[in-house]
């Protein structure tokens, strides 16, 4: 019984760290990686703040030419719109993180 209620706890939050892709590839990953993406996407973003990376990340693929939104699709909704809420949550959860990134790096500047 306790090894089962582990396995679902281990499994939940795996669940939740790929499901926060925007998180993941801003908070955990160099800045530019996040630059080099969030160019090939052609967003018309000049920066992505620390704080809710994710959620931002997001929002930036979302503004840009909608031909560039190309990838994942669930019943033709654009990825970043269905990892905006999911995002969330795991920027939520890493938030004293990012504040303290956000106060000694800044913004990540795509420029």
């Amino acid at each position: 019984m306790r090894t089962k209620i582990v396995g679902l706890w281990v499994l939940g939050w795996a669940s939740l760290v790929v499901s926060g892709c925007g998180t993941v590839t801003t908070a955990l990953r160099e800045d530019a990686v996040t630059v080099q993406a969030l160019k090939a996407k052609k967003t018309y973003c000049e920066s992505v703040p620390r704080i809710y990376s994710g959620v931002a990340y997001n929002l930036c693929v979302l503004h840009g030419p909608p031909n560039s939104r190309a990838g994942f699709t669930l019943n033709s909704v654009p990825w970043a719109f269905i990892d905006v809420p999911l995002s969330g949550v795991m920027d939520t959860l890493i938030l004293p993180y990012t504040i303290y990134r956000q106060s000694a790096d800044g913004s990540i500047e795509l420029r």
